[in-house]
């Protein structure tokens, strides 16, 4: 054979290697693919869903804020009580559906600023799902724009403003607008306590002034006669001078939208002054400690409108105040019992929906009839604002006790733009 021939032979032999192991490659393409198919619809399943996202399998962290330290240190640690107790309350149970809750929870110091910078934290840095706030109106108002912003739910335990809800459709509460509370105070005193003339004593702050302006308001319209209105600085202590003038004036009720603190010191200077006359305050001055112990027998006969029945006989109810009782020696509040709503409401609708932020968002749009301690709620409004009854309570021998209950769709229903 010529050496023409034999390179020919070689040139053609290379040309149909090549082409074998380009059909060998192709192939074993082929065969990898339906293995990886092969090993993917055996780990999960024919369904066509996706795998879990890794973020997903670890834990739920909600963000919570309250003043812990300064004027209203008091509530800051019922209220951080109160969410720590729900916490572990659902992790007992298995957490969200397997998955364990941890608390992301910050000191405001009823600071403005300081709730800020607080929300941008959770919003940014902290990995919240959603917030609960343990906070007064001024800081959960100055706050709430950043979580709606942000697209992070946040429910108001107690905050009365009625801007809060305001904000946006992130944005829920879980106690009584001021507007709805202000008017059962109204109703209480006029159709209940049968007060003819009276005299309005409030804390001179976004929830003295909305509660005392909705009372008046609903008050005269019931045929009541406003006699005066007074304010104070939070954290007043003598009250003497406002009382001794009042007396003059010789109302047959009081007025209080007070915190517990300056409310236990009305109450205990009018005694000795021997004021005979009726108060009546509101969730404010709903406190076991900071009011009925300290105002004592002063707080014989007051009676306020509040967001917590000690005397139902709800399970719900029972078992919160017995838990409570026993984790932190005293006897729950009503900012403790709203702090804890929110929570078991955020547990129940992330077990239902998820925990994406948006998936909670709707979820609490679809509460209907929840068990709650703080009554039985029949669901959110477009504002975002809570359906419920008020809860009237009056003190009897050194406790609070069941009044009444309003549930009167004119009183208790809330804005909704």
């Amino acid at each position: 054979m010529s050496k023409c021939s034999t390179n020919y032979l070689l040139s053609k032999y290379s040309i149909n290697q090549g082409g074998i192991m380009m059909v060998c490659k192709q192939v074993g393409k082929v065969i990898v693919f339906f293995l990886v198919l092969t090993l993917t619809l055996l780990t999960f399943g024919c369904s066509g869903q996706e795998p879990a996202k890794e973020e997903e399998k670890g834990p739920v962290k909600i963000g919570f804020f309250a003043p812990v330290t300064g004027p209203a240190a008091a509530d800051g640690e019922s209220v951080l009580n109160a969410a720590k107790l729900a916490v572990e309350k659902i992790n007992e149970a298995g957490g969200i559906n397997g998955r364990e809750v941890v608390l992301v929870d910050y000191d405001d110091g009823l600071d403005t600023k300081q709730a800020v910078s607080i929300a941008q934290k959770l919003t940014t840095k902290d990995g919240v799902v959603a917030v609960v706030s343990g906070s007064y109106s001024g800081t959960t108002r100055a706050s709430a724009k950043i979580y709606q912003d942000a697209k992070i739910p946040m429910i108001s335990s107690y905050a009365i403003h009625p801007d809060i809800t305001r904000t946006g459709d992130y944005i829920f509460r879980q106690s009584f607008v001021g507007q709805v509370q202000g008017r059962a105070g109204a109703k209480v005193a006029v159709e209940m306590l049968n007060a003819k003339r009276i005299s309005i004593l409030h804390v001179d702050i976004d929830f003295g002034k909305t509660l005392s302006q909705s009372f008046k308001e609903k008050a005269e319209e019931l045929g009541a006669e406003i006699v005066s209105i007074d304010s104070f600085s939070m954290g007043e202590r003598e009250f003497t001078p406002v009382l001794t003038k009042i007396k003059q004036l010789n109302p047959d009720l009081i007025y209080i939208p007070a915190y517990a603190g300056e409310g236990a010191q009305i109450v205990r200077q009018a005694k000795d002054l021997n004021m005979k006359i009726q108060f009546l305050g509101t969730e404010g001055i709903d406190s076991t400690i900071q009011f009925l112990g300290v105002a004592e027998d002063a707080a014989e006969g007051v009676v306020i409108t509040t967001n917590l029945n000690r005397d139902s006989e709800r399970k719900e109810v029972q078992d919160f105040i017995k838990s409570y009782n026993e984790k932190y020696g005293f006897k729950p509040d009503m900012v403790a019992a709203s702090t804890y709503d929110a929570f078991m409401v955020l547990f129940h609708v992330m077990k239902e929906k998820g925990t994406d932020p948006e998936a909670i968002r709707q979820g609490l749009t679809e509460i209907k009839d929840f068990p709650a301690v703080t009554g039985i709620i029949k669901g959110y409004n477009r504002l975002g604002e809570v359906e419920k009854s008020v809860q009237v309570q009056i003190v009897r021998d050194g406790e609070f006790h069941y009044f009444a209950e309003i549930s009167d769709p004119d009183i208790i229903a809330a804005p909704t733009e």
